[in-house]
């Protein structure tokens, strides 16, 4: 019989639902070699956590986050907190033998989340970070149909994610904002077209950067206060595998919900994506006769694994929801001792890296190394 893990869940915003989401529709919809039940919920007080509990379902819940982890029911420590609390919950959940779910960036600098990283290693503990668009069978399929040599030696690489939650100016200054938490668009949304060009193309060798603040103080407590992050930044960059590309993370792109898009040029083809039409891949290949080139549609459907777990038919779609389920399952098959390709702590400290050095290059100037 499958081993059952309670979980340990701290925050209960948008990430905190959608991880508890994703727990209790993997239990569901996938054959696991490890089970979860929720066990205790946590927040920034007693009360907050309460109603957060009675609300997801959790028959426990407190406002001190290191009584969650130490807690014996507790199996498995889910982090959905701003970025400058991830390495301290962490690393007492790794000292515990706990394995870890946190949500991206795994931390506000690259030196911590190396930290995070080498101790859970040491202590033998699974991880994972939070990189929930990789799960798109749509993007597993440009992953492979790469790999394949469908579109031939990959030449470029263009991706961007952007958004327009930050384009009031009269948004009120928030922990996004905070400059300990290790950045703005870049660090925050930013580290997903990183991780979706790394898991598409491969690992990026070098990068130069520029980043741009365009409102400068935000209200704050009956006054304003100063914003020190960006709100865009560019990138270039140089893959290992000798191909090149270019990112955007930009979090006042106006008229843009949930702009992830990336596009792969090889020479034999080129690949289309964006997360805003996320059941649909876009292909074109040179082979294909001259009088019908162009790009063509693949619509998700059951041959995309793991699409028929949710529906037997095509074209009728998965949703944001449900990519967490199946990060959700990688993570426990992972727990298992099965290594199913998913983005663990170590993938997170190399997306960390990658942010890291896009920023000192656009400090300094010119390129920066990687790592």
């Amino acid at each position: 019989m499958a081993t059952t893990l309670g979980v340990g869940l701290i925050g209960s915003g948008f990430m905190g639902k959608a991880h508890a989401l994703g727990f209790l529709n993997a239990d569901r919809v996938f054959d696991l070699p490890v089970r979860t039940e929720p066990a205790i919920l946590a927040d920034a007080s007693d009360a907050a956590a309460a109603r957060a509990a009675a609300a997801l379902g959790f028959p426990r819940s407190t406002g001190d986050w290191r009584a969650l982890v130490d807690d014996p029911a507790v199996g498995i420590v889910s982090i959905t907190t701003p970025n400058v609390l991830h390495r301290e919950m962490a690393l007492r959940a790794i000292a515990a033998g706990k394995p870890v779910y946190c949500e991206k960036p795994l931390a506000p600098t690259a030196a911590e989340a190396g930290e995070m990283t080498l101790a859970a290693e040491r202590a033998g503990v699974a991880t994972q970070v939070g990189f929930n668009y990789l799960k798109n069978p749509m993007v597993r399929l440009a992953r492979d149909l790469v790999r394949a040599g469908e579109i031939g030696a990959v030449r470029s690489f263009r991706g961007v994610h952007a958004e327009d939650f930050m384009t009031d100016a009269s948004n009120p200054w928030t922990w996004r904002l905070d400059p300990s938490g290790g950045g703005g668009a870049l660090a925050d949304i930013g580290s997903h077209i990183i991780a979706l060009a790394r898991h598409v193309v491969g690992p990026i060798a070098a990068v130069t950067g520029e980043t741009a603040t365009l409102v400068k103080d935000r209200p704050f407590e009956g006054g304003t206060r100063a914003v020190e992050v960006d709100d865009v930044a560019t990138a270039a960059l140089r893959f290992e595998n000798g191909a090149v590309g270019t990112i955007e993370a930009n979090w006042m792109a106006t008229g843009r919900k949930m702009g992830l898009e990336f596009e792969v040029s090889g020479s034999e083809g080129a690949i289309r994506f964006t997360q805003e039409r996320m059941n649909e891949l876009k292909l074109y290949r040179t082979r294909d006769p001259a009088g019908v080139r162009g790009f063509r549609t693949i619509e998700a459907g059951p041959e995309h694994e793991p699409y028929g777990r949710f529906c037997p038919a095509p074209g009728h779609g998965l949703g944001f929801n449900d990519l967490k389920a199946i990060e959700v399952a990688d993570f426990l098959r992972a727990i298992a001792g099965e290594r199913p390709g998913h983005a663990d702590f170590r993938e997170g400290w190399e997306v960390a890296k990658t942010v890291e050095a896009i920023y000192r290059a656009a400090r300094e100037g010119g390129w920066a190394t990687v790592g």
